[in-house]
């Protein structure tokens, strides 16, 4: 049997599988764009596959295959497919973002129940592959400026995540345009107002080093995989900074009081994952972080216009002085 083929029995025992009736010969022709003799075929192999395949009729005298009990169970728990779960993770951030409580709690329930339905290494590797692509791809349609990134590259990466696999990555660094070829571990991808590919170099000190995405010129997956550091955690090494850029020399406690005539549109904000805020008596709000990236961190403020101080650290509060504008018509 072809693959296509083999692909086309699995996809044809979801069906059966997924729906109360199963699944009739129009509904087969309809689903894969075959004509009757190829669609009875098809349901014969389904028969000489799955013992637990049954067939009843309905009112109209149209024969139904069916799939029940353990071959079902088995056949979903293991196909569950990257995108399909990151299609439903995509589907819960978007609910979020909307402030959509119930689809969100009802998704996530959803997501759950799949998961708790595979074996326990299917289901690791399920949530591994939907979150490089999540990664490699952003969780939706991101409105605004942004630098470009090759959809060839980042399909590479995002297969090297699931691996994990080593990457040769021609890179071009910030004085020099030639690209240089490096072995790189990749760890996961950094997304904000430019994108960065977390990962060490093999052979080298074993530092989590960020290589810019727009300069990487190329990206191969090499034929061999290495072993992550179990310590590592992208949302902690994340959390060292405010954007995607980090600069440890700046890493430290940021502090920043918005204007009592701003505190409200600032409260809705998540400026930082472990940032906390506390309400002054006059209405002000005052958001605590610690974390690095100055440059990002002023990009920011400043659309806060004269509505936001920085009371900590001196070397942002010095690089936004002067730069506090009262002019604008409306908050971020």
């Amino acid at each position: 049997m072809s693959f296509a083929k083999a692909t086309d029995l699995l996809r044809l025992a979801e069906l059966a599988a997924a729906r109360h009736m199963g699944v009739a010969l129009h509904e087969i022709e309809e689903e894969f764009g075959v004509d009757r003799r190829t669609a009875q075929r098809m349901t014969r192999a389904l028969e000489d596959c799955f013992p637990n395949v049954a067939t009843q009729t309905d009112e109209q005298r149209r024969k139904f295959w069916t799939l029940r009990g353990q071959d079902a169970r088995l056949m979903l728990s293991r196909g569950i497919r990257d995108s399909e779960l990151a299609a439903i993770e995509m589907a819960i951030r978007r609910a979020e973002r909307e402030g959509a409580a119930n689809e969100v709690k009802a998704l996530a329930s959803l997501r759950d129940r799949l998961l708790a339905c595979m074996p326990g290494p299917h289901a690791r590797r399920a949530e591994a592959d939907a979150e490089a692509v999540l990664e490699a791809n952003g969780f939706a349609s991101r409105p605004g400026p942004q630098v470009r990134s090759d959809p060839h590259i980042l399909a590479t990466i995002a297969e090297a995540l699931k691996i994990p696999g080593v990457l040769c990555i021609a890179y071009a660094g910030e004085r020099d345009n030639a690209p240089r070829e490096r072995l790189v571990e990749p760890y996961g991808l950094l997304l904000g107002t430019r994108r960065y590919l977390v990962a060490r170099e093999q052979d080298g000190d074993g530092r989590f080093r960020h290589f810019r995405l727009d300069r990487v010129r190329a990206a191969r997956l090499e034929a061999r995989s290495f072993t992550r550091d179990p310590e590592f955690n992208l949302d902690d090494h994340a959390a060292r900074a405010f954007g995607s850029y980090h600069a440890e020399p700046e890493y430290g406690e940021t502090v920043w009081r918005f204007a009592p005539s701003a505190a409200a549109v600032a409260r809705e904000f998540v400026f930082h994952p472990r940032q906390e805020m506390t309400e002054e008596p006059d209405g002000a709000l005052i958001v605590r972080f610690h974390a690095s990236g100055w440059l990002e961190m002023a990009w920011h403020l400043y659309q806060w216009g004269d509505r936001v101080e920085v009371l900590a650290p001196e070397g942002l509060r010095a690089l936004v002085a002067g730069h506090l504008r009262s002019d604008f018509a409306a908050l971020p």
